[in-house]
């Protein structure tokens, strides 16, 4: 006569069927985009006399989907795109040859990209391309590689500092106001060691601290308020959707428009990709194209921290609605 698993067994059979499917899960978010890094619909912006501007814009049209072509009328005003953060780069039409405008700031891998690229179409036509680096890397980081470094660690902080309010058992007023804390004094740490310790990340320091400060509370909000509502369950949701989908689709590493959708725009939604876009911005740009990524983050801080309030005044309401067990008063017997 069969049996029917017992209660250890099944959760047994559980976790041995559900660790396989989270590590394929891992290696799918983190490996596909990896894979499948390539231009599309990059912004690239093509300046110069309009005939030999259209001729360069048929040839980049022969890269089908990889390029979003922007015209200018002539050097100056693609310079201002690239510095705006409206192109990533800009080929400009001269006597003398091509002239390719890039921005390492905003991606080394991109500008190398361009860079090759131009390089390419210039050789076939017999010219040599020139390359002006309008927004450079720091000298400290040329690679990005701190830029991209930083993603996770902010990431990581915010999900401790949710995880920590939530277990100690702060509530309400006060669960907000150490998150808030927190995450202020993660921003200035983080804006002391990046800028004033390594020199990889320029730009105006508060700003810098506010941006970092900014993408904590959003994820320690996130996680916090969710908790609220859902209890424990509700940290391990935020924290497996940041570091399964926010951290690989990102672009830190490359730029959004190099992943595959939607993986690109998706990364751009969660607080690891706006805080890298945010990030550049600030830091390199005089925080050109900063508001989008600063208002993903400031949803995120509000409806985490809107939720934490949310979950304490349902749980003072049900508490407040359940009846008070008084003491009878004691009559003798017989």
């Amino acid at each position: 006569m069969s049996t029917a698993p017992t209660g250890n067994a099944r959760r047994m059979i559980a976790v041995t069927v559900l660790v396989p499917v989270i590590a394929a899960l891992a290696l799918w978010a983190f490996a596909w985009p990896a894979a499948r890094t390539a231009p599309r619909d990059l912004p690239l912006g093509v300046a110069g006399p309009a005939a030999a501007a259209a001729q360069v814009e048929k040839q980049l049209a022969q890269h089908e989907g990889a390029f979003e072509i922007h015209r200018y009328t002539d050097e100056a005003a693609a310079r201002d795109a690239v510095e705006d953060r409206t192109v990533y780069g800009a080929v400009v039409v001269t006597a003398d040859g091509p002239r390719l405008l890039t921005a390492s700031a905003a991606s080394p891998v991109v500008a190398q990209l361009l860079q090759q690229t131009v390089a390419e179409q210039a050789a076939a036509d017999g010219a040599q391309v020139r390359t002006v680096d309008v927004v450079a890397a720091p000298a400290a980081d040329p690679r990005g590689a701190a830029l991209n470094a930083s993603v996770l660690p902010l990431a990581l902080a915010g999900m401790a500092a949710g995880a920590v309010v939530t277990f100690s058992g702060l509530r309400g007023t006060r669960a907000v106001l150490v998150l808030v804390g927190a995450s202020a004094l993660v921003g200035v740490a983080a804006a002391g060691v990046a800028d004033s310790w390594l020199g990889v990340i320029t730009g105006d320091w508060w700003a810098q601290a506010g941006a970092f400060g900014l993408a904590a509370l959003a994820v320690s909000g996130a996680v916090a308020g969710l908790a609220a509502l859902l209890g424990t369950p509700g940290v391990g949701i935020v924290a497996g959707v940041v570091m399964l989908f926010g951290n690989p689709w990102s672009g830190a590493a490359s730029a959004p428009q190099m992943l595959p959708e939607p993986a690109g725009t998706i990364g751009q939604w969660l607080p690891p990709g706006a805080s890298a876009t945010l990030t550049r911005s600030v830091a390199y740009f005089d925080g050109a194209a900063a508001t989008g990524p600063a208002l993903t983050l400031a949803w995120w801080a509000a409806l985490g921290l809107g939720a934490v309030l949310l979950g304490s005044a349902l749980k003072d309401r049900k508490r407040n609605a359940e009846p008070r067990v008084t003491e009878r008063e004691l009559a003798p017997v017989g």
